[in-house]
């Protein structure tokens, strides 16, 4: 038998692994499973965990053996059980959980991307970039992600060689180029004519003018590849413009692209601040609210009818450091002056009325690989429990995904995606951010020393 140790655990030998025998464990997993099993031996990994929150929002399992072959879970026992001949890992003195969910980033930028880079970078060093910032982000503990409105097809190239096995990273599941009106936000702004034309044409941003054009930019997306569509139904902070967060697709142009995205089975998440572009959304019936700043409680109580997800990104207008000075120019300053007077009342609104709430950052605008920090953001502005706050990375993003029967809950038959953390986020949420290995497909792919 193989034993690898966490940083600060030391390697123990069979005989301190529990006092059922190489041949039990074999019996006990052919009693667990009502068939008989294979040689244990044959057992991908063995994980010894001194607790696990298998279903956040539910009471934690004591010492437990997760069990797992190849990349999924086949057995959950309770107790250190001895693995025989399978590769053992020790996490009796950590707390196991699912691995995390952000169902909002943006891999090929990041706070120190220049408004210009476009005009230096060439698409290969976009998929390394963002090559770079998914491994953080899996190396903090993120197993799965939704990247909601990356550069170019990169991102999709990254998607696939992470699926393929070809290199590690979380899981993406993907928009391409958001949708936008022209000029809106996620359609190029900021630099001149000619250097936009030639770097951003009309059919590269994703901008749509009227119903007809709207939903052939949907069937587009679909046609290259994407998990879902991201439109952007109001003005951005971050775009380089002074206009505003109100709404900019038309009721028209929402209801075109929902209905077109619905019928090819692709899911649609909106970029909306301003109150009535929230609404026009909602009733559009887009299947998650990205940001919300606005969000009011008439609108709130209809998504919660209607089970339309906010995605609050919390750290959005406190994220920025003198690394991204060139974007804040006074037209962005004024609008994150703005939104900040009202940062917290979307959360605040969603958990008072029932709102689902899936987490996500809207790392690319803030730092890649800090995405933990939002959850304590979470309980000081919510004011969501720790539990709440965890369960919002892990069944319901699972949930907003529609894979919940792979992925966030440590169950049989799901991924083996799962982390380690020192301690109890359910009393801390803050033990997130440090967390101490990353198993992914079964498989180690991050260990953090204490």
């Amino acid at each position: 038998m193989t034993d690898i140790a966490n940083p600060s655990a030391r390697v123990r030998s069979r005989r301190h692994l529990g006092a059922v025998s190489g041949s039990a464990f074999a019996a006990l997993l052919a009693g667990a499973a009502g068939a008989a099993q294979p040689d244990p031996a044959a057992q991908d990994l063995v994980i010894h965990a001194g607790s696990v929150i298998a279903v956040p929002g539910e009471r934690p399992l004591g010492p437990t053996t997760i069990v797992v072959r190849n990349e999924r879970i086949t057995h959950i026992l309770p107790g250190h059980i001895d693995g025989g001949g399978a590769t053992v890992i020790d996490l009796r003195d950590r707390t196991v959980l699912p691995g995390l969910i952000d169902t909002h980033v943006h891999f090929s930028f990041s706070p120190a991307t220049r408004l210009w880079s476009a005009a230096i970078d060439t698409p290969e060093d976009v998929a390394i970039f963002s090559f770079s910032n998914a491994k953080k982000t899996l190396e903090a503990g993120f197993t799965t992600v939704r990247d909601v409105g990356s550069d170019g097809y990169a991102i999709h190239a990254l998607r696939d060689a992470i699926n393929d096995g070809i290199v590690t990273g979380p899981r993406i599941f993907l928009s391409g180029t958001s949708l936008s009106i022209v000029g809106g936000h996620g359609d190029m702004s900021g630099l001149n004519r000619k250097t936009t034309e030639a770097l951003f044409p009309y059919d590269y941003t994703g901008a749509c003018t009227g119903a007809v054009e709207c939903a052939l930019r949907v069937r587009e997306a679909a046609k290259y590849g994407a998990d879902l569509i991201k439109i952007t139904s109001t003005g951005g902070i971050m775009s380089q413009q002074a206009r505003g967060l109100g709404q900019h697709l038309s009721d028209e142009e929402l209801n075109a692209i929902v209905s077109t995205a619905h019928g090819l089975g692709l899911k649609v998440a909106a970029h909306a601040h301003g109150a009535q572009g929230v609404t026009a959304s909602v009733r559009a019936g887009v299947d998650s609210i990205e940001h919300g700043t606005y969000l009011d409680a008439d609108t709130a109580k209809m998504m919660a009818a209607r089970g339309t997800w906010l995605v609050p990104t919390l750290g959005l207008l406190d994220s920025h450091d003198s690394a991204d000075t060139a974007r804040i120019t006074p037209a962005v300053a004024a609008k994150m002056a703005e939104a900040r007077k009202v940062s917290g009342d979307n959360i605040r609104l969603a958990v008072r009325h029932g709102v689902n709430i899936a987490f996500g950052t809207d790392a690319g605008v803030s730092p890649h690989g800090e995405n933990a920090r939002q959850f304590r953001k979470m309980v000081e502005q919510g004011p969501m429990t720790p539990m709440a706050a965890l369960r919002a990375a892990t069944v319901d993003a699972a949930a907003l995904l529609g894979q919940s029967d792979n992925i966030g809950t440590i169950a049989p038959g799901k991924y083996a995606d799962m982390i380690a953390v020192a301690g109890d986020p359910y009393r801390d949420v803050t033990v997130l951010e440090k967390v101490a290995v990353v198993i992914k497909n079964g498989q180690i792919v991050a260990r953090h020393p204490d």
